[in-house]
């Protein structure tokens, strides 16, 4: 990776020699934490997710986001927007990081109060860019070149009060403007990045577009933590995250699942049974490869070059294990006995 600053979110290195780091923001607000929230929280850290962001936009929270932060096994992340007073406030719940964008803040007196604070405290900072959330009076610019001038002018501001615990995101709806962004802000600061494509859409459009963007970057060295931002569900922003530095090989270990997209040829309903056991699957952390196959055409293949598998084949439902048939089971219990099966691996 690119040489950079190395940055400390709460027990997570950004930049420097640090491995690049998945992140995603929880979906609903402080005020409405599940009941299931702990076991949440675990099943996203055993996925993957190294880093988690809370949007904080009421002090009157603020008993909650401390305990949050406690509860958490990731660092959290407030996000915060317009008042700086919720910034401070969020440092005082000793959030590992707070992402503020200077230019919705208000006047730079606020952004420097934050700074200082975030200084004394160890908090680290993101400057969170967005394409449509730039200077006004700059509109008609071209729009990556603008994100990159405002980012390094928000530095400055921060290294006059030497403040350098700083994370940098520049984020558009438009993966191109994004590339083009992050490209060249990286040849003109050593600050690390915090990579995405914001508002990207469902999960076929975002994964499509984030992919585009993050892995031309990641592949040239840029980039140190990211987050896919996905109409959906936060378990899969880290899926995708965590695929993708897999398959680069940026990161090692995990679930590798193998399934068939299906066909007229299926015996065995894959696709329903892949999207009923995927999370658990995932959340197992286990370093291991599974099959889940719908046919005898490439089941038993497959099933072979994966550590278990489960395959339909005819009426029948087997499990594998290293390529040789484990046990014959029925379509019902096939997802305990896999999970059992992977547990025991």
């Amino acid at each position: 990776m690119k040489d950079t600053k190395s940055v400390k979110i709460g027990n997570v290195m950004c930049g420097g020699s640090a491995p690049v780091s998945v992140q995603t923001m929880y979906d609903i607000p402080l005020s409405s934490l599940e009941p299931d929230f702990d076991t949440r929280m675990s099943v996203l850290k055993a996925m993957g997710c190294d880093i988690i962001r809370f949007s904080y936009p009421d002090i009157n929270e603020h008993e909650i986001l401390c305990d949050v932060v406690k509860r958490c096994p990731m660092p959290v992340v407030a996000d915060i927007h317009f008042d700086w007073r919720n910034a401070l406030d969020a440092v005082d719940c000793r959030v590992a990081k707070i992402r503020i964008n200077p230019g919705n803040i208000g006047a730079r007196w606020k952004t420097e109060e934050i700074v200082r604070k975030a200084s004394d405290n160890g908090t680290a900072i993101r400057i969170g860019l967005n394409g449509g959330s730039l200077p006004s009076d700059e509109k008609n610019r071209d729009t990556a070149s603008l994100m990159v001038d405002t980012a390094l002018e928000y530095i400055s501001w921060f290294e006059k009060l030497g403040f350098y615990n700083t994370v940098v995101s520049l984020k558009a709806s438009d993966a191109e403007t994004s590339y083009r962004a992050y490209s060249m802000f990286a040849k003109q600061s050593d600050y690390p990045l915090h990579l995405g494509v914001t508002e990207a859409g469902g999960t076929v459009s975002s994964c499509v577009r984030t992919t585009y963007a993050l892995s031309g970057l990641l592949d040239k060295g840029i980039g140190n933590t990211l987050r896919y931002s996905i109409t959906g569900s936060i378990e899969d922003e880290v899926s995708a995250g965590v695929e993708l530095l897999r398959t680069m090989g940026l990161r090692k270990g995990g679930v590798r699942i193998v399934s068939c997209p299906t066909c007229g040829r299926k015996s065995f309903d894959s696709r329903s049974f892949l999207a009923s056991v995927q999370s658990e699957l995932l959340a197992t952390g286990k370093n291991i490869c599974v099959a889940i196959m719908g046919c005898q055409v490439n089941g038993p293949g497959e099933a072979k070059g994966a550590d278990v598998a489960v395959t339909g084949i005819g009426n029948s439902v087997f499990l594998y294990r290293k390529g040789e048939i484990y046990r014959k089971v029925s379509a019902e219990s096939a997802k305990e006995e896999l999970l059992k099966l992977v547990s025991e691996f």
